[in-house]
Order: structure tokens, then sequence, then C-alpha cells
């Protein structure tokens, strides 16, 4: 085994290889970029080294500098997690060029599943089943377009680089093909460098269905499926495994092909087979095709682990230093059922344009597994992906598993940024999916269902109120001095609302709140505050914001009056950066008339693109950004003429 290994990667997943490889008694280097001076996984790692800039292209994807960074501190192998360098078979030459081990497949292996049109070339060659569609070399937007005609309608356009989602379209008919090829292409071609892509036939109805596989270079086994249907955007929200009502047959046809397609490229270390389901009539051994391998630990690897019982990381760790594997296939077993929940810091309403903001306060449910790179007081910082954490459960049924899932959740307490823990939520509580009826369509049809705003009750603002006028810890003085007032008021904002609030203080014990028309009693009985008869959530306060941790965590805002009248004008013409990131595209002049809804810009933040459209019908009177500008939250970009005032 290993004495030392360097973990070329961040966040949550270099703190898991921490946890893994530190309990087997092996030193561990963690890198680190200017914004991750100071995050979890540098305070937990036994070395830790700065190896550059905040952007990922000045740190993180600096090969050269994270291999001499092992050398300097006498490692013997890296561990690439996820994203960055794990799948660049360049990065894995030069590793082993400089007489390291790279924790993971070959570099002929990740070639061989790199690009996605070859890598379905193969899998026919080894007997895999795949989607009908081209993925032949002649890129011109001719042939593309017929073979989409020839494929029919609906057909999925996709990078043949990379993953995660980019590079996706789903097209339905022909007449939005070409915008849809154009829009693919320039996404491709920022992700990877690599602007081509393949036209598939759209599947009905289609379930994510992918295939854990761990291979010695020689052999390969399956640890079962995980089913990954419940995607936005094609980005996985809930996984779990096993998959539900998956019939043995499939899942042994299923897991056959998997390990085939492994041993096709001399597969070593963990990878994964994805497979795109027809859930229509239930799932067959003929209804299932490869999409693509991911040559690399993934995101969800957690759930396989608490059915299997397999730490994945120690089989990494094992396997590349040179052990067989450690089980065969007949003492490979499924134990039970788990879910994994990706918590974000993103915001829903605005179309989950991902955050960021400093954790004033993070907590998690202590019966789950929560896995995160960041602790309370940690920015999220806009040069990475914006996760907080994964919270997985297990149980011994699916019902059991999805029960504790949505307790998890409703303990999760995160203040400081928004996250979609109200949209996890709601997806753990959806009927559909509690009954497993799940396809990767059902997140946008039931959009509206799943983002609904929490219920803000009157007690909730009792809460709030007391929290922000520091009456939670009243001492028994409290209301009765001659210099502290019988009757307080505050003035609270939530969501779009303002109110303002008073209190009578009755005691050290009592307070009867006013909101509105509505009266709320607090009462403090045995140390414990119950309002309006119920017992009060926790709460966190950090300046004048308050989090009360009910209904996935309710944020108010206490407002200084004065403050209120010098901020209320603001200019509705302005299109503004939501985030920091990149201007990609300008698509404005001075001059031009824009209708509602048209596309004025694109903005590159946190791997995604994001068109930035005309909120009204107008005219154009400045263009204040250009393409190659870097800009900050709230930055103007375009604005429009104001609108003439009503006689």
């Amino acid at each position: 085994m290993f004495d030392t290994i360097l973990i070329a990667n961040r966040g949550e997943i270099a703190c898991r290889v921490m946890e893994t490889a530190q309990g087997m008694g092996v030193r561990c280097v963690a890198v680190y970029s200017d914004a991750d001076a100071g995050a979890k996984h540098v305070a937990m790692a036994d070395v830790a080294v700065h190896i550059g800039g905040s952007a990922p292209a000045d740190s993180y994807l600096r090969g050269d500098v994270i291999i001499q960074a092992a050398l300097d501190t006498g490692a013997q192998a890296i561990h690439p997690g996820y994203g960055f360098l794990s799948e660049n078979p360049a990065f894995v030459d030069a590793v082993e060029a400089a007489g390291l081990v790279f924790i993971g497949p070959s570099g002929a292996a990740i070639r061989a599943m790199g690009l996605k049109d070859a890598a379905k070339a193969l899998m026919i060659e080894a007997g895999v089943p795949v989607v009908p569609g081209y993925h032949g070399a002649d890129q011109s937007d001719d042939l593309l377009a017929a073979e989409a005609d020839k494929i029919g309608f609906p057909v999925m356009i996709k990078a043949v680089a990379g993953g995660g989602g980019k590079g996706m379209r789903l097209v339905e008919d022909a007449s939005g093909f070409a915008d849809a090829l154009a829009s693919a292409r320039a996404e491709a071609k920022t992700a990877f460098g690599n602007a081509d892509v393949l036209v598939e036939k759209f599947v009905s109805q289609p379930r994510h269905i992918e295939v854990q596989v761990f291979g010695d270079g020689k052999t390969a086994v399956h640890l079962f499926e995980r089913d990954c249907s419940l995607q936005r955007r094609h980005q996985k929200v809930i996984e779990e495994a096993p998959a539900p009502d998956m019939p043995e047959v499939v899942r042994e046809a299923m897991g056959q092909a998997a390990v085939r397609a492994a041993e096709a490229i001399g597969y070593k270390g963990a990878g994964t087979v994805e497979f795109i389901v027809d859930g229509v009539g239930g799932l067959k051994v003929d209804g299932f095709f490869f999409m693509e391998m991911n040559t690399r630990l993934q995101v969800e690897h957690p759930v396989t682990e608490a059915i299997t019982g397999v730490d994945l990381v120690e089989w990494q760790l094992r396997v590349a230093a040179g052990e067989d594997l450690p089980k065969e296939q007949s003492e490979l077993t499924i134990t039970g059922h788990s879910f994994e929940a990706r918590l974000y810091a993103e915001d829903v309403p605005a179309g989950f344009l991902p955050a960021t903001g400093t954790l004033t306060h993070l907590g998690f449910d202590p019966a789950c597994r929560a896995d995160s790179g960041v602790r309370s007081g940690d920015t999220i910082s806009p040069f990475y992906d914006p996760m907080i954490a994964k919270v997985i459960v297990h149980g011994p049924t699916r019902d059991v598993a999805l029960a504790r899932l949505r307790q998890a959740l409703a303990r999760t307490e995160v203040a400081g940024t928004v996250t979609n823990l109200t949209f996890l939520g709601a997806l753990a509580g959806h009927e559909g999916f509690r009954k497993g009826e799940v396809d990767t369509g059902l997140i946008a049809r039931d959009i509206d269902a799943l983002t609904q705003v929490p219920v803000v009750e009157a007690r909730h603002v009792a809460l709030a109120g007391m929290a922000a006028l520091g009456l939670l810890d009243t001492a028994a003085e409290t209301g009765f001095t001659i210099w502290e007032p019988l009757l307080q008021q505050v003035m609270l904002s939530w969501g779009d609302q303002e109110q303002l609030v008073k209190v009578e203080v009755t005691g050290p014990d009592g307070q009867r709140w006013h909101i509105g028309e509505d009266v709320v009693e607090a009462r403090r009985i045995g140390g414990r505050w119950q309002i309006g008869g119920l017992p009060a959530p926790r709460v966190a306060v950090a300046s004048d914001t308050v989090t009360v941790f009910d209904g996935y965590g309710l944020v108010f805002e206490r407002i200084d009056p004065l403050m209120q009248a010098a901020g209320a004008q603001g200019d509705g013409n302005l299109i503004e950066a939501p985030m920091p990131g990149l201007v990609r595209e300008v698509f404005a002049a001075v001059g031009q008339t824009v209708t509602k809804g048209d596309k004025l810009a694109i903005l590159e933040a946190m791997k995604m693109e994001h068109s930035l459209l005309a909120a009204r019908d107008g005219l154009v009177a400045e263009v204040l950004a250009v393409a190659g500008d870097q800009v900050e939250a709230g930055a103007a970009l375009v604005r429009l003429e104001a609108e003439a005032e009503a006689v």
C-alpha cells in the first residue's frame, strides 16, 4: 500500500478520499487555490500545497504543477477525484511518466471512452446495446439535420466529449434543430474544447440507470445499479440504489453488459456504465441502451457503498497498489435501499441559478451520512461547482429509506445562501416518486408543484422577531425594568412581504406578538419556547438576517426604516448579471428594438451558460459590457430606455 498520496481535487470529493485513505494509515497531500486557502480539505490534509489562482485553469487544471507537488511531498500516487483532470488521458500519461501511480484507469481506457461516438462504436463490437443514432465524423449542418430526420424526432444532440449535461439539447421537431445545434456546439466548445456532436433517438419516458463497475485491468465486476432519473437540465438531483421495480433478469443483463464494456477496454479502478432505459411498460432486457462510460468515481457512489457495504475508495487504493479485485461477483450482494440528495447553493425560483454566499450556519441530521467539503463560516465561491453537501440515507426497504431521506432533509440547516433544500424536500415527498414512478421528465412536468414557496406562518414571524430583538434568552427582569419598554417593535421582511411586528413582554417566560391582525402567544415551558402552542424551531442569526429552521429554512431580514427609504430607488431598465461570471456573448446593440424574452447576452458562470433576457419590450439605450468581460454579481450589462411616463 502507498505511504503517501496526493489528491488532485478539492471540496467534498477531496474530503471523502482523505477519510478513507487516512483511515488506512495513508498520508494525504492536498492541493489548493487562492480561493481555497482556508477550505475544509486543506484543514483535513496531512500536507497542503498551494498551486495557483482561484480559477480552475490557474490551479486545479495545472497538471504539471500538481505532479511537481506530488514529487516534492513524497507522494507515490495521485487520486484525481472527479471533475477537473480525472478523465484527462494526457494527465494520466504525465503522472505515469513522472514515476507516479494514477489511481484510476489507464490513459488508453479513458481515451477509448472519452468520445461518445467512438465509445458507442466500441460498445457495438463488445455486444453492448446502443441507442439508434448518428455518431459519424462528418459534422456538417446539413448532414446532421438529414440524419436527425432519418432517426426521427424527437432527437437528442450531445457533445461527443465530456458530460454533466453540457452540450446537450433536446429537439422536438425539425424546425428547432439548427438553433439547438448551434447552442449545443457553443456550450461544448466552451466546456470541453471540442464542438463535435452526435445525434440520437430520444427515448420516450426515459429512465437513467447506471451500473457501477470495478476492474483490475484484467477482469471486472459490477456492484449493481443506481437509478439517476430525477434530473433537471440533464443533471442529477436525487439518486437511489437499487433501481425501483428492477426485475432480477434485467439487473443481470445490465450488469453483464456493463462488465463487457469494462473488460473490452481493460478497465482498472472504479467506473460507471450509463444506460438510457425505456420505461414504457416496465423494465425489459431489450429496453436499455448504452449512453456513455464515466471513467472515474461518480458523485453518487455513496448509494452503492450503502447497499453493498463496499468502500469504493478503499478498493481504488488497493487495486492501484497492485492488488487483485477484493471480491468476486458471487460475493457481492444488495442489502436494503439507499438515496442521495445533492444539496446546492442555487436559486430555484430564478431557474436554478447557481448562488454564492458565506455559510453562517450548516448542520445535518446526525442519523444521515452527509458528505460535504464546506463548514459553517466557509464561502461558496463563484469559481467552482456550488455543491454544499450530499445527504445520504439507507434503510431496509425503499419506503423506509425514503422516509429517512425526508426526515434528513427536514433536519438539514443551512443559512447564509439560498439553496435547493425546499425543492429537494418537495421531490422526496412527491407521490409519483414515492411509488417509484420516475423518469427523466418528472421534474420538468411537475416543476410548478415542486417549486412552490414555503408557507410562512405567524408563529414563524414571531420567532424571527424574538431572534431579531434578542428576546430568545430573556433574563428574569426583562420587561419590568424602568429602562426597558414593555412594548417593542421591529420591521421584518420575508419573500416579497414586509411587516411591522410588535411584542408585549409579559414576563421572563411570556410574550405576546402582534402580527397584522394575528396575535401569537410565546411561552417558555421547561426551558424551551412554545410559540402558538408549538415548539419553537431552531434559529440562526447573522447580522440582520434571521433563518428559522422550519419548512427547509425561512429567511427573514430586519429592516432599518431609514435605510429602507434610501434603498427604495432602483433602475428597472437594467439587465444585470445575476452572479459573478464571464460575459460569453452580447447580442444587444444601441438603438436596437427588443421584445420581452429576447436574448440580450450570455453569461458563463459555475460551469453553465445562462441566457439573459429582456424583461420587457423596449429600445436599447446602452450596452455596458462586451464579450470577454469578467463581471461581478449585479453588474449592469444592458440598459433599456426608460418607458414614457403615463400622461
